[in-house]
């Protein structure tokens, strides 16, 4: 791959993260994995794993991948959608009963009953997968539907609502808006894991593992790290301002050493940066890791157009923002954000290139027009603290030749 990309110019990679973010303690640590064509061109691990440990993360090293959880349950339903047992276009509640009937706020929260007005049509699987769906999410602090989702808990998956507790409690709140109408970053995903599960007759981990990481070799990736594997788990950190970065869950005696509660779709995943580059991988090769087809050729290029209405990009639709980036010239397919225009993102990239990230700030990226993957993993949320993202982005393609 040496011809594929100027390799001073990826080294420079390395320097800029280490004296940008980790010399600095912005980040404790960060791993850059850049693939062309299926070949590694550069894979770096900076910074120690653990606090107080000299001990370096590396290759084996475990993150929490959270919302790059999205697109593996995304796979998963589409799937079940090549097996004939649901369309895009199937109302939620045929599968979720408990969603008939939901309305759309129109007054009332805070300790005051809500009020609501009728949908002005049902929500569908489709708006499940691209996020228009009306549900929200508790973090995004605008709405007084997210307080009840904060209130009730509902995205606590250690200790609180099983999946299907989680549904029967979103199936009594209201909706934001009407689905279809707006675009909001939720716990749609979360929901396409309840409909995975009741669709399949299996539990979601075990769908997953059965129909995803098997067949990809992703022996690292669950929804849980189990013992002998705990040592590798890295120390996870959040940003407060006035404080700066704390640890938020250490490796060593993490909530993801035993099986969460609420299987999370949308976020409960952990992986290491070589199980999800053969995710990448899968994708890039428009559905098949060798000789192990997991998606249809054309089911993927339905997933990776975009599908907002009107061909809108995420910022003319979106209700809320909620990382570092503008969302000017990008779409959303089913389970990826999709470059529709490098110029409105202002970005080198190309147009089709798809992408996702998480909540602690790890992200990757699948170009098929230049056949390039990265996969990035840190572990700092909320991931719009630094622009570390964009600025990975831009060095990797600075350095393609």
């Amino acid at each position: 791959m040496s011809e594929a990309f100027d390799s001073a110019r990826l080294a420079l990679i390395d320097t800029f993260v280490k004296e940008r973010y980790l010399d600095t303690g912005l980040l404790a640590h960060a791993q850059v994995l850049v693939a062309r064509g299926g070949e590694i061109a550069h894979f770096s691990s900076q910074g120690p794993a653990r606090e107080g440990s000299d001990t370096p993360i590396d290759e084996s090293s475990i993150f929490r991948i959270a919302s790059m959880t999205k697109p593996i349950t995304s796979i998963a339903f589409m799937q079940l959608l090549e097996a004939g047992k649901v369309a895009l276009d199937t109302p939620v509640h045929h599968v979720l009963p408990e969603f008939k009937g939901l309305g759309v706020y129109a007054g009332g929260g805070g300790g005051v009953p809500f009020l609501t007005r009728p949908c002005e049509r049902a929500m569908t699987m489709q708006d499940l997968l691209r996020h228009t769906s009306g549900l929200t999410y508790s973090f995004q602090n605008r709405s007084n539907i997210d307080l009840a989702y904060r209130q009730g808990k509902l995205e606590n998956w250690h200790g609180n609502l099983t999946l299907d507790e989680l549904i029967a409690a979103l199936g009594k709140l209201p909706l934001e808006f009407s689905p279809g109408t707006a675009w909001n970053y939720s716990v749609s995903t979360d929901v396409l894991g309840a409909v995975v599960q009741r669709l399949s007759g299996k539990s979601l981990d075990a769908y997953f593992a059965e129909h995803i990481f098997a067949p990809l070799g992703m022996n690292d990736t669950g929804f849980m790290v189990p013992a002998e594997k705990i040592d590798r788990l890295t120390d996870c950190y959040t940003f407060i301002p006035g404080k700066g970065r704390v640890i938020y869950d250490k490796g060593a005696e993490s909530a993801w050493s035993h099986m969460p509660r609420q299987l999370s779709g949308g976020g409960g995943l952990v992986s290491t940066a070589l199980d999800y580059h053969r995710f990448t991988l899968m994708l890039l090769n428009g559905g098949t890791l060798e000789g192990e087809r997991v998606i249809g050729r054309k089911t993927l290029e339905l997933m990776t157009q975009n599908h907002l209405p009107a061909e809108a990009d995420i910022a003319s639709m979106s209700k809320s923002m909620f990382s570092e980036e503008s969302y000017g010239g990008v779409g959303f397919g089913l389970g990826f954000a999709v470059n529709l225009n490098p110029a409105r993102s202002m970005l080198p990239g190309s147009i089709g290139e798809f992408n996702w990230g998480g909540l602690f700030s790890t992200y990757f990226f699948v170009d098929p027009v230049e056949e390039v993957t990265m996969v990035f993993m840190t572990q700092l949320s909320p991931s719009s603290t630094y622009p570390v993202r964009r600025e990975l982005k831009t060095m990797i393609y600075a350095a393609l030749n």
